[in-house]
């Protein structure tokens, strides 16, 4: 009984964590490798196991999300495919090819998506502009699946963010974006996951699938009933500040 009550609140913080970087991802398009890492940090756990807890915890809850976003509504299947397949192609050069060399982009890129996020702000506080059609998708979705397998992380920051600028639907981006993650992710994880078996999931593992799944229904609801002008500012404020922190720790 006292192992499994010390397991118990062991696990409970890492619930919270994964059941809250879920929701904002959820309904937002993105931040949830962000969110995950940092506040696994704070509690303790060390950098590596951190990353690999998250990308494998992802795999499982950009399905989950992507099914609810589905159900929902709340995916445009044509940008769907332009976004996907070359997201995955992205996803596997990143992977394999140039993976050692991100770090160096990374303050340039992170520099780039601070000032989207304020303009999005910006977007978000002016009278609202009807929806558009995209015109560049397909590069967005191999840049941003290159620099999620590359850097860690930037898919749902470059190719969410972007797609809102040209104009497109929050709603119908977001659910779109989260939908065809889950296929980039399975991508950027299948080596990773083969090489790690059961080792990957520790205790910080468990807890972030537990609050990721059960969070991931939750996001497709609220992106569909927040108002589009909301939307825009909720993901202009959490990719500035996300931006931002991230920019911090990479010039720190």
């Amino acid at each position: 009984m006292d192992i499994s009550l010390t397991t118990l609140e062991g696990l409970a913080p890492f619930v919270l964590v994964g059941f809250a970087a879920q929701v904002v991802d959820g309904a937002l398009g993105m931040a949830f490798g962000v969110i995950s890492n940092t506040l696994l940090l704070s509690l303790g756990v060390n950098p590596a196991a951190a990353s690999a807890g998250v990308h494998t915890v992802e795999t499982f809850t950009t399905a989950v999300s992507g099914i609810s976003h589905t159900l929902h509504r709340n995916v445009d299947w044509r940008m769907f495919l332009r976004l996907m397949v070359p997201g995955v192609i992205g996803g596997v050069l990143g992977a394999y090819v140039l993976s050692h060399n991100a770090d160096a982009l990374k303050p340039f890129i992170l520099a780039y998506l601070t000032s989207i996020g304020i303009y999005l702000l910006w977007r978000a506080t002016h009278k609202p502009q009807p929806p558009r059609k995209p015109r560049v998708v397909e590069p967005l979705g191999l840049i941003g699946g290159f620099l999620d397998a590359a850097g860690g992380g930037g898919w749902g920051p470059v190719v969410t963010s972007n797609l809102l600028i040209q104009g497109t639907q929050p709603r119908l981006t977001i659910g779109t974006v989260n939908t065809a993650e889950f296929f980039l992710t399975v991508t950027i994880s299948a080596t990773f996951i083969s090489q790690l078996g059961w080792e990957a999931f520790t205790l910080a593992t468990v807890g972030l699938l537990i609050g990721g799944v059960i969070a991931a229904p939750f996001g497709a609801v609220l992106a569909k009933r927040v108002p589009p002008q909301r939307l825009m500012l909720l993901v202009g404020i959490v990719l500035t500040l996300t931006s931002l922190f991230g920019l911090y720790r990479a010039l720190a």
